[in-house]
């Protein structure tokens, strides 16, 4: 009787669309192993669909990889993942079901079980026209991923609005600070401040800091260190940062840009952007934090 109860304890509304069966899917553990874990239980709707730890955890507690990154405001992007192992969306929404330190669930039982499901079998034949499959699984969470976008932040408010009181006088500051001095838009430009690309900031060494990232996939010795360049769309609220989740709060992140180095000396393949520090000064950073929590839709303003 349990089990029966967690796999239709978020069937509520019959959903209408392939957008409207993803969200079901999202937050249902019938796609897990132990029907324990579901999308949503690591990318968390309240912290703008990313998760609050350095890495996640899984089935039985198992421990993840990498820290789990905001699954919003994926309509543009063009690789997925922090090493970019999966070429679509649709591709990237069903790795985690199968992946065994998440929710360690093989493609064609999850399939099965929703076949059996008397309910989720009837809105895929009414939606797609037939039975569940992997495709249509895989089609149905991206459908819905891709309507996790956010463009109603104060700084779209102030920039595309021209409402000057949007945001504060720091913020626009630390706009100016994150075009110019901060070199952060060689990598973070366009709606969602991503160039969807690969980068090494100089977070591998091969001792502590031993993730190479890019390369696991290409096997090529350049892309040893590289990663995603993640979107800075909510970024004030998806803490902790970066591939292996080290850095806590912003003010960290900013000091390790401002600084990469200084930091982490003994990097390997580091882009050249970051060869060198930047030297912003204490009230530069404050308002390149200010400009960042700028981007905060207002869906999650508290």
């Amino acid at each position: 009787m349990i089990i029966v109860f967690i796999q239709t304890a978020f069937i509520t509304n019959e959903p209408t669309n392939k957008a409207e069966l993803g969200k079901m899917l999202f937050s249902d553990p019938i796609l897990s192993k132990d029907y324990t874990v579901s999308c949503a239980t690591c990318h968390i709707p309240e912290r703008a669909f990313a998760d609050t730890g350095a890495v996640s955890f899984g089935v039985k507690h198992a421990k993840g990889k990498r820290n789990t990154p905001s699954s919003m405001n994926m309509r543009f992007t063009k690789v997925f993942f922090w090493d970019g192992r999966a070429a679509t969306l649709e591709q990237q929404a069903l790795m985690p079901i199968e992946d065994p330190s998440e929710m360690n669930l093989p493609i064609e039982k999850a399939v099965q079980r929703l076949r059996k499901h008397k309910k989720y079998n009837s809105y895929f034949k009414k939606i797609f026209n037939s039975e569940p499959t992997a495709a249509h699984l895989g089609e149905a969470i991206a459908a819905f991923e891709r309507t996790q976008e956010t463009s109603e932040s104060p700084f779209d408010v102030w920039k595309f609005y021209d409402e000057p009181k949007a945001v504060p006088e720091s913020a626009k500051r630390g706009f100016d600070v994150f075009s110019t001095k901060g070199k952060c838009t060689v990598c973070h430009f366009g709606s969602d401040f991503t160039r969807s690309d690969f980068k090494n900031i100089g977070l591998f060494n091969g001792k502590a800091l031993n993730d190479s990232g890019r390369a696991g996939i290409t096997k090529l010795a350049d892309d040893i260190g590289s990663f995603k360049t993640p979107g800075l769309r909510n970024i004030a609220i998806t803490a902790p940062y970066m591939h292996n989740g080290m850095f806590k709060t912003l003010e960290e992140v900013i000091d390790f840009y401002n600084d990469a180095p200084g930091k982490v000396p003994d990097a390997i393949n580091r882009d050249t952007t970051l060869a060198k520090p930047l030297g912003l000064t204490d009230q530069e950073k404050s308002d390149l934090k200010a400009f960042l929590e700028s981007l905060t839709d207002k869906r999650f303003q508290r």
